[in-house]
């Protein structure tokens, strides 16, 4: 019995030295097969990085998290877990921590501890990094564009800049509203030049839109510079491949921009070549244009632009038309102003005061009174009082149909009822009837108002008061006015002296005249001196006056050569 029990007990040793010799063998295999399984991991992690590396400017760090749902979004803001980092790499020791095949060791708790607690460390240290990105696990690209949109509607950046890098970094496109909108937030923040990388990326995959320009058009003339807004243009629209996005609100966005710095040669290069390219201009694009050429003195582009707009069959708004009546008044096509007055009232529009006082200009001009005092009798049916410019348009116009008398009648009406809105204007378009009638002391009376009024009396009315007295034969007069105007510290120009020395000639005051060529030589007031003898028969006073004119390097003119060769023959 003792013999078979030992025999039984070295059976049962080396039974059981033959299940450790087997275990051991099977842990040493499943460890060689894991730590081989966790080099060819950690090779493929190599390879697909470096491909990654390649698209990626600089080194990005990527997150581990839950970035790509939404309803983790607040956690991504404030904290991420690394899965690697710039400097650092993955190592044997611990490759994307893959457990052994035995399962958790006995320190394993305490390691996670550990490493859970440094890697707390380390996340509340760092800084935001706007390259940094998250492993997604959504890979639907329409779900993760939505997330995007959502996180730049609500203006959290750093969330939506997160997820477009890792969008990106997975070859994962987004689609061209979600990127709008990112291109919004990142602009609303100023981070302009975040947003012109991702315009690139939108322009690289073809996913601009025209809403992408205008965007970036806007922001780049905002922060930088209208010329830069302008390059870019030039270059997107010299792309075959993005110029089919390009529509016409871009063009408008464009226009615009230079319009608010009263700019009109990029808008009117602008404009041709949308025109080449086969687009047609908005109402939104002629309004602009109209606008900007008015503003900036180019009436006759306004016009081009109103014509073009007609043709397309598109309707001018009220700052269009506003300003085509101005443009109109100052390039005297008074009936096309008209027009755009009466298709403003067709339309139930209502002209501005502005409008009306510029269509009664237009028509005083053209000496259109009947028609101009239409319009002022529907200004009051307007609700509109007239102004200064009013009176002054209206004035005006019955001088250009040689009706100065009226004129005059209608100062003295306005000088009852309207005389706050009297002004220097006025006053000197009564002083152009007046010199017209010859009207020296109603010119000399308005004059003395004038001063008295507390207005600065220019040269010019000055000038009109002179011509007045010179009409009515009354140089002496026009003598004192001068000296008048003297005293006030005015000086005089050369219409001043041409009419001094015309007024003079004709009441022979020879002194007079010589005294004012003196004081003033040029070859206008000899002329009109000589030419004045030569008519009041004063030959030898015109022959001194035409060597002295010689003598001192002044070149008569064709007239007076004429004059004196004439009364020479006669000698």
């Amino acid at each position: 019995m003792v013999m078979a029990a030992e025999v039984l007990n070295m059976y049962d040793c080396c039974s059981t030295r033959h299940n450790l010799r087997s275990d051991f063998q099977f842990i040493t295999s499943a460890y060689f097969n894991w730590g081989l399984k966790t080099k060819m991991n950690f090779a493929k992690n190599q390879t697909s990085l470096l491909c990654k590396s390649v698209e990626q400017r600089k080194n990005p760090r990527v997150k581990l998290s839950r970035v790509a749902s939404l309803e983790f979004e607040s956690a991504c803001e404030e904290e991420g877990t690394p899965f690697f980092e710039e400097n650092e790499a993955f190592s044997e020791n611990h490759p994307q921590q893959i457990s052994p095949p035995w399962g958790n060791l006995s320190n394993q708790d305490s390691e996670d501890r550990n490493h859970f607690n440094s890697r707390s460390e380390i996340s509340s240290k760092k800084t935001f990094d706007e390259n940094e990105m998250y492993y997604l696990e959504e890979r639907d690209e329409e779900i993760l564009s939505n997330r995007l949109l959502n996180l730049s509607r609500s203006n959290k950046v750093r969330s939506a800049l997160s997820l477009y890098r890792s969008m990106e970094f997975s070859d994962l496109l987004p689609n061209a509203h979600a990127c709008n909108s990112l291109l919004s937030c990142l602009l609303r923040n100023r981070r302009i030049e975040v947003a012109l990388e991702v315009f690139g990326f939108m322009k690289s995959k073809e996913i601009a839109t025209g809403h992408t320009y205008t965007l970036i058009l806007k922001a780049v003339a905002s922060f930088q510079s209208c010329d830069a807004a302008l390059r870019i243009f030039e270059e997107s629209e010299s792309d075959i491949r993005n110029k089919k996005h390009m529509d016409a609100i871009v063009y408008n966005t464009m226009i615009a921009i230079f319009a608010k710095t009263n700019n009109w040669g990029p808008p009117l290069k602008i404009w041709t070549s949308l025109k080449d390219n086969g687009l047609v201009g908005t109402a939104v694009t002629y309004r602009l244009l109209i606008c900007v050429f008015v503003r900036c003195g180019q009436n006759e582009l306004a016009l081009d632009a109103y014509h073009e707009m007609v043709q397309n069959g598109l309707s001018p708004c009220d700052d269009a038309m506003q300003a085509i009546i101005g443009a109109c008044s100052k390039e005297g096509k008074w009936d096309l102003a008209l027009n755009v007055f009466q298709s403003m009232l067709k339309s139930e529009i209502k002209p501005s005061l502005v409008s009306c006082n510029a269509l009664i200009n237009s028509l005083g001009k053209a000496a259109k009174v009947e028609l101009a005092f239409k319009v002022y009798n529907l200004m009051s049916s307007l609700g509109y009082s007239p102004d200064a410019f009013t009176w002054n348009a209206l004035l005006g116009a019955l001088n250009r149909a040689n009706r100065p008398a009226d004129a005059l009648l209608l100062f003295d009406g306005i000088k009852k009822e309207y005389a706050s809105v009297l002004n220097v204007h006025v006053y000197n378009t009564c002083l152009m009837s007046c010199q017209r009638l010859g009207l020296w002391e109603r010119a000399m009376q308005l004059m003395w108002r004038m001063e008295a009024s507390g207005f600065r009396v220019s040269v010019t009315s000055y000038n009109l008061v002179i011509g007045a007295c010179e009409a009515a034969r009354k140089p002496k007069m026009a003598l004192e006015v001068y000296g008048h105007m003297v005293r006030e510290k005015k000086s005089p120009d050369i219409f001043t002296l041409l009419s001094l020395v015309r007024g003079c000639v004709w009441g022979s005051l020879w002194d007079e005249v010589e005294e004012i060529l003196e004081s003033a030589p040029n070859g206008s007031l000899y002329n009109a001196a000589i030419q004045g003898m030569c008519l009041r028969s004063k030959i030898d006073l015109a022959r001194k006056l035409y060597a002295k004119m010689r003598q001192i390097g002044l070149e008569p003119d064709g007239k007076t050569r004429a004059l004196m060769l004439q009364n020479l023959r006669k000698r």
